[in-house]
Parts: structure tokens; sequence; C-alpha cells
């Protein structure tokens, strides 16, 4: 009946608890030492919990009840364009990221970008300030399927996806606009 009662029971069951639900005159401490001594070196074993008795699995053998689940997460519309700000225009300062976007940039959002390694702090920028820059991490590349940041798309690869419009913002535009026009001078912006 003991041993019936503990695995009814979702929580641990106290020695009165267990005496209360016996015949008059059974002996529920006697009932668990015998269990106890029943259950030693198996699979499951009876413990004590507190003042309360369970069966649980044996310790050896936790390792088989653990379970692993990927937990998806969808980030904020401020996230996604932060990104984006970031994999294109990278290596790119919070001011420039807040330009680009019109908005502050609010410190939750990098720190989510960070959290996920995403994105990473780079090398500080040779300007007054020295303010650091963000660029895309190796994770980044890995969970888009990319080799580099060269692999993004371009803007005729979004427009043809339906993605952009065919005209482009006046004032704004992504890396690949002019993919023949050669990056020159940003080594001096930076320090080693």
């Amino acid at each position: 009946m003991v041993e019936a009662i503990l695995f009814a029971m979702a929580d641990p069951v106290t020695l009165a608890e267990l005496t209360a639900r016996l015949p008059h005159g059974a002996d529920a401490g006697e009932a668990l030492a015998h269990l106890k001594r029943r259950y030693e070196g198996r699979g499951v074993n009876l413990v004590r919990v507190g003042d309360a008795y369970a069966f649980r699995t044996a310790p050896d053998l936790g390792h088989l009840m653990q379970r692993e689940s990927v937990e998806t997460r969808k980030l904020s519309r401020a996230a996604i364009e932060t990104l984006a700000i970031v994999a294109y225009h990278q290596p790119v300062t919070r001011a420039e990221i807040e330009e680009i976007r019109g908005v502050a940039v609010s410190r939750g959002t990098v720190d989510q970008l960070l959290e996920l390694d995403w994105i990473r702090l780079g090398r500080r920028r040779m300007t007054p300030g020295r303010p650091v820059t963000f660029v895309v991490t190796e994770h980044f590349l890995d969970h888009f399927g990319l080799e580099s940041a060269r692999d993004l798309p371009g803007l005729k690869e979004l427009r043809a996806a339906g993605l952009l419009d065919n005209r482009a913002a006046p004032g704004l535009g992504l890396p690949g606009d002019d993919e023949d026009e050669a990056v020159t001078g940003q080594s001096e912006l930076f320090e080693d």
C-alpha cells in the first residue's frame, strides 16, 4: 500500500500522510525502510525529500531523463534592423546604427544580439571618442549558411526576392550597390 501511494502521488509524501492513509496498526516507517532496501541499486530509489518520501530516478541514470530542446525566440523588429545594419555595414558603431535606423538603439537590443553570439565587439575606431564597432560572428554566418559576410544577398537579389522596392531610398545605399567600387583607406581608421 505504501508503495502504491508513493507511485501515485506527484509530490513527496510525509510519514504522517502515509500513516493516515494506511489501515489502523500498520507501521508506515517500517514499510518505508523495507521499500528503501528493496529499491536499492535499482533504476528507481526511495529517497527522503525534507520530511517526506518519494521515488526518484537513480542518480547514475539521471542523464536518461534529461531532454534537450531548442527554444526559438523571435527577434524584435529593432533587433532585426540592427542585425541587418551590422551585417551590411560592418564594422559599424552604435552612432552609425542609430543614424541609419533614425532612432536610438536600445542597450537590450544590442545585448540580445551579443547574447545570441550573432554580433561581437570589433576594433575601436581611431576617431574622437574611439567608439567601439560591431561585426557579425562566425555563429551568425553558420546560422544563415553563409561562408562570409560577402555572401549576404545584394540589392539585386533582395529586389528580385521582393524584399525591397525597385527604387532605392534617397541617401541610403547598401554594400553591393556599387560592387565594382573598391574599398580603400579603411585600415587607417582602426587600431590593431
